[in-house]
């Protein structure tokens, strides 16, 4: 076969590949999503985040801003329902277009993704299992090897608690229900969330569970959305966003709700599931 046809035969190979992989992974601009009709979100369930009722819908802070977003932006919101550990994958792959589930700004994550301006405040607390550590008297009795805190995969909790517990055993769990029953099993002694999870836990499970630091936490952060690179609109959409809804004090009014009380359980006609 001649080079050039070789060259050529290749080039075409090469060009329907691409052509291909654009269309398994449509990956869409600003522009391209104001023009699609449609926001797509990504949420994990994290309560009171994300949850669900007791219909089984969606529900949580992160559900009424992601909604309250794609109205202000003329669009129908689509949510999908990721595993905390791929949840960022499928915003690089092209399957969402916004991460909205109270993702904590990190610079290990700012190197995957571009964060918005933050649009609330969060932190890293614990829960413990009572009969497990009813004899501890302080945080250093937790970093022991024969010690397991429970984590969710990739999540800031997880970062910290490697930090902080280095000669305990950390358990990973890839949604937030599985560390919860881990800890009421007594699988593991403690587990690191964000708050306010582990307070609501020791609220929902007095006598099994107990929050030893109420409502301080170990590790502050901030919560942002979080899109792909090479997308400044979005960005800037975004940032103006959660400026005009701090300004008008909807962001918190949200927030009050969720993260401030019980009330949420009743939300929606029913007791929520966490």
């Amino acid at each position: 076969m001649p080079a050039m046809l070789r060259t050529a035969l290749t080039f075409c190979v090469l060009l329907l590949t691409l052509t291909a992989q654009a269309a398994d992974n449509p990956r869409r601009d600003f522009a391209a999503i104001v023009a699609s009709g449609e926001l797509r979100m990504g949420v994990a369930l994290f309560a009171p985040w994300t949850l669900r009722n007791a219909k089984g819908e969606l529900t949580g802070s992160e559900i009424d801003v992601g909604r309250r977003l794609a109205a202000d932006m003329n669009l129908k919101p689509v949510f999908t329902l990721l595993e905390w550990d791929k949840i960022i994958p499928a915003l690089q792959k092209g399957d969402i277009d916004v991460i909205v589930a109270g993702m904590a700004i990190t610079p290990a994550r700012a190197l995957q993704v571009n964060f918005s301006r933050p649009y609330a405040e969060s932190g890293v607390s614990l829960a413990s299992n009572v009969k497990l550590t009813e004899k501890f008297d302080s945080l250093d009795d937790l970093n022991q090897p024969d010690v397991a805190i429970g984590v969710v995969k990739d999540t800031a909790a997880e970062d910290y608690a490697r930090r902080r517990f280095n000669r305990a055993s950390i358990k990973t769990f890839p949604t937030q229900e599985q560390v919860n029953d881990a800890l009421k099993r007594g699988l593991v002694h403690a587990y690191a969330g964000s708050m306010p999870t582990p307070r609501f836990l020791a609220l929902a499970n007095p006598g099994l569970i107990d929050a030893p630091l109420g409502s301080r936490a170990l590790l502050p952060y901030h919560e942002a959305f979080a899109v792909r690179k090479g997308d400044p609109d979005f960005v800037n959409f975004l940032d103006a966003w959660v400026l005009a809804r701090s300004a008008d004090r909807w962001l918190d009014s949200v927030r009050n709700f969720w993260f401030d009380s019980l009330d949420w359980q009743n939300a929606a006609g029913g007791k929520a599931k966490q």
